[in-house]
């Protein structure tokens, strides 16, 4: 078992965080439940359809909510909570467009080929269009659907856009990261363009809109111009709390006793974002949706804590596997709630939000077998065993594998060197390299990163491949028992050869000069023609093209600006 210094952190200061009071050793809502696949498709009977709010933050982590404890006052986000159902087993990825697509489409990530990374800029690549959305269903279930904020699923080709894939409107960002004042976004050194659109066009007019404010009008634009008797679907997600941290100077001066700096503007952000669905619940109110409304509030992934983020006291950050990448906030509030003002201890996923949502539209899934999501509106509305009983968090085959790792590691099933995570019941299983392992405090001192922070740092283990936790008594993931119950693990590991036989090739295709925002108009944008064609051979080749001439043109282009930069750097040499 690994060592742990914790030399820092008594039972004294863990009750001072509020954290030892918390119901982390009730016992498990999702054993002995019926899983029978039928039950995806049971839908509540509503007069109407609802309303759907589905609010996404980004970078949010887990202690950054005014109800887990955190300095960060989120007031709209801690009454909405406590008046619905707060999601205490809830689970997302670790990073951004893996949560994204599993929320459209219901799927883990190894049966969309998206198990690696996320999408970057100049891959062709995007959220495979053979997937029925999430937005899609509820447009033939008569919904009008809009979508604000943070795309994140490709936009190589139109037919990757929002508009394309089930929004009836679009206005946000189709990249990972841009400033929220002017919207570019570099990909490297050199490589920048604008990034804001509306529908399938740029969106030059927005430009020194703080993004915040501006999806949040948006919101309510649409909500005033709209009829509350059809059913309506709004995806907010917004771009606030990613980097780079930037927040209105009057949010920031709230927190100006904050020592660290990152931990001061990220907390702003947080703020501000909190007063923007003060406005959007305003909003609904006003212009008569809110009493056949469903709220739904989730955490993309964990937070980053080298950029203000906390997820104390989990184990871990964004990018990795432990509990500080992958548990998320959320919660719902709607008065259709039958038993509110609760906590709930259900297992639920992010990919359950696809049949969940559809059956309450009353939707059709018949159509899209095979999902990995479940309708847990029974556990979150009436208190009901959850479904679900296992979650694969993930199979990246392209990830570094880990030095350690075998398949005589894995009892001649599993190449422990391969970097996975599955939960099963109460036990969660990490194989390979899981991603940076510290419990990080809140970044409230000067000085952080400083000596303090290493009081909790993993000392011992790291010639390791294999974690075993009892994630329902141990939370925080400090006791690894894969050397006490090997049984365990190899069930566990026997579940992840049973999903890596069902898993599709990993899309991950090279970059493409092509999509340079300066072959495009100064912006990010579409930039593959119809007559493209994807050659995937692996799902790691670069898309190729009949148009040679083109091609060619754009490769000399190139060439001659690497050549020019390696005499500019000589000469400074």
């Amino acid at each position: 078992m690994a060592v742990y210094a914790l030399t820092g952190f008594s039972l004294v200061s863990l009750l001072s965080f509020g954290y030892l009071s918390w119901d982390w050793m009730k016992p498990s809502l999702v054993a002995d439940v019926a899983t029978d696949p039928m039950e995806k498709s049971l839908s509540p009977a509503f007069a109407r359809p609802p309303h759907i709010i589905f609010i996404l933050t980004d970078d949010q982590g887990y202690h950054d909510v005014g109800y887990h404890g955190s300095d960060i006052q989120t007031p709209t986000l801690d009454r909405l909570a406590a008046e619905g159902v707060k999601l205490e087993n809830y689970y997302i990825q670790p990073i951004c467009t893996p949560s994204r697509s599993q929320l459209i489409t219901g799927r883990y990530q190894i049966h969309t080929g998206l198990q690696h990374s996320i999408i970057r800029p100049r891959q062709p690549n995007c959220l495979p269009l053979d997937q029925i959305t999430l937005p899609q269903k509820l447009q033939e279930a008569g919904y009008s659907t809009h979508m604000v904020g943070k795309w994140h699923l490709g936009f190589y080709k139109k037919e990757c856009l929002p508009t394309r894939r089930g929004f009836d409107t679009f206005l946000g960002s189709l990249t990972g990261n841009v400033d929220y004042y002017t919207y570019d976004n570099c990909d490297g050194p050199g490589v920048c363009g604008y990034d804001l659109h509306e529908g399938e066009d740029v969106a030059w007019d927005q430009s020194g809109k703080y993004s915040t404010f501006l999806y949040t009008q948006r919101v309510s634009k649409i909500l005033a111009s709209h009829n509350p008797k059809e059913p309506i679907f709004i995806y907010v997600a917004f771009q606030a709390v990613h980097t780079p941290l930037q927040s209105p100077k009057e949010y920031i001066y709230r927190y100006r006793s904050m020592g660290n700096v990152a931990r001061r503007k990220y907390a702003a952000m947080v703020t501000c974002m909190d007063e923007a669905v003060k406005n959007i619940t305003w909003a609904l109110k006003k212009y008569g949706y809110y009493d056949n409304s469903v709220i739904v509030f989730s955490t993309d992934n964990g937070g980053q804590t080298f950029s203000g983020g906390s997820n104390w006291p989990l184990r871990g950050r964004k990018g990795t596997y432990w509990e500080g990448g992958v548990r998320g906030i959320g919660f719902v509030h709607s008065p259709l709630i039958k038993r509110k003002r609760r906590t709930s201890w259900a297992l639920v996923h992010i990919t359950d939000w696809y049949p969940t949502l559809v059956s309450l539209a009353g939707g059709n899934l018949s159509n899209v077998p095979d999902l990995d999501g479940y309708n847990v509106w029974p556990a979150i509305s009436e208190g009901k065993d959850s479904p679900r009983t296992e979650i694969l968090h993930n199979i990246d085959p392209l990830y570094n594998h880990a030095k350690y790792g075998s398949l005589e590691d894995g009892f001649g099933i599993w190449n422990t060197a391969v970097q996975a995570s599955i939960r099963v019941g109460e036990w969660k299983l990490l194989t390979g390299d899981p991603g940076y392992s510290d419990w990080i405090p809140p970044q409230t001192l000067t000085n952080f990163p400083g000596s303090w922070w290493n009081l909790e740092r993993l000392t011992d283990g790291l010639r390791k491949s294999v974690w075993l936790f009892n994630i329902t008594a141990d939370p925080f993931e400090r006791y690894d028992l894969s050397d006490q119950r090997p049984d365990v693990v190899r069930t566990l590991l026997t579940r992840l050869v049973h999903y890596n036989r069902t898993a599709i090739p990993v899309r991950y295709p090279a970059e493409n000069p092509r999509a340079h925002p300066d072959f495009n108009g100064g912006a990010w944008g579409p930039w593959a023609s119809e007559d493209d064609e994807e050659e995937w051979e692996g799902g790691r080749e670069p898309l190729k093209t009949r148009n040679k001439k083109k091609k060619c043109k754009i490769c000399k282009l190139r060439s001659f600006f690497r050549k020019l930069n390696t005499r500019l750097m000589s000469n400074r040499i």
